[in-house]
């Protein structure tokens, strides 16, 4: 079945830098869109990236434009997001997510989430 597992949240510094790595199995990844979403306490899930299935095109909400980077190794199956200059507001679990299916019936599968906490 479909398994994405996060990993490499933690407490880091305003202004510091996170990597993230998503590892997927179950499915053909290379086939993919992968998007990164997150949820703060208290707010709904908001999506943050996206990267097309080659890598070719990658897209970021505004709030995070500049500061993070949505990278993929279809090799190795995994999705990664550099997270850098990284604000209070950032704070959030962090969810990588893959849409198969079709248009009229779409299958959203995520992972747990790892927790990135932003704080001095």
């Amino acid at each position: 079945q479909v398994q994405l597992v996060e990993s490499g949240g933690g407490l880091v510094q305003p202004g510091g830098s996170l990597r993230l790595s998503c590892a997927a199995s179950g499915f053909i990844f290379s086939a993919y869109t992968m998007s990164w979403y997150r949820q703060a306490p208290g707010k709904e899930r908001e999506w943050v990236a996206a990267i097309t299935n080659n890598g070719a095109s990658t897209n970021y909400a505004d709030f995070v434009k500049g500061r993070f980077a949505i990278s993929r190794d279809n090799a190795k199956s995994t999705v990664s997001l550099q997270m850098n200059s990284l604000k209070s507001e950032d704070t959030a679990v962090y969810y990588c997510k893959v849409r198969r299916g079709t248009s009229r019936s779409p299958i959203d599968s995520w992972g747990q989430g790892t927790q990135v906490t932003v704080s001095s």
